[in-house]
């Protein structure tokens, strides 16, 4: 499970999408291979297909864990697809900043949860206007919402281990909110 959760990860949703409008997402905007790095140089409708794809690579392997032994299993997946987005082997382990990824997996082991965020994570990027606020917000609320659903111990550590791993992908965005240089999600591109 967890080499195949790791090769789902890798799937390079953001490059393929971006080459086939003519772009280069570790080349141009913020240089991350991400959905809101595509949105801003190829436009929305790339940046939503990769944004979906990304979903998707933590959802499958979580559902598959969940089918095949439970919840431990589903957590194996979605940490290794995360971090397969994240460290890809084949780009020199160079890859996402693994909220959307993550957030795929969230919809499988915490699927009320993972909606409510979702719709959350759209308000606030909508209005602020940074995907990377939204994703630091969400990935805080995720930790709070699953302690306070009395979810098992192993559980809230393997969210926690989950949300630290994304808001240290951000840290670079951090650093660009606090001297007010962070990118905005308006697109940059041709």
């Amino acid at each position: 499970m967890a080499v195949a959760a790791y090769l789902v990860g890798t799937f390079p949703s953001a490059h393929l999408v971006a080459y086939w409008t003519g772009h280069d997402p570790e080349h141009e905007g913020s240089g991350n291979p991400g959905a809101s790095n595509v949105l801003r140089i190829a436009g929305k409708r790339a940046g939503a297909i990769v944004f979906a794809i990304d979903i998707l690579k933590g959802l499958l392997p979580v559902l598959a864990g969940l089918a095949l032994s439970g919840r431990p299993l589903a957590a194996v997946g979605w940490v290794a697809a995360t971090l397969g987005h994240i460290f890809p082997a084949y780009r020199h382990f160079k890859g996402g900043k693994g909220a959307a990824t993550a957030g795929g997996g969230v919809f499988a082991m915490f699927p009320l949860i993972g909606l409510g965020l979702l719709v959350a994570f759209f308000a606030i990027a909508r209005l602020g206007k940074k995907a990377s606020v939204a994703s630091m917000v969400t990935a805080v609320a995720l930790g709070v919402l699953v302690y306070l659903t009395d979810r098992p111990l192993w559980e809230v550590v393997v969210t926690v281990a989950m949300i630290a791993l994304v808001i240290a992908r951000h840290t670079s965005n951090i650093v660009r909110l606090v001297s007010r240089k962070e990118h905005s999600l308006s697109r940059t591109g041709r």
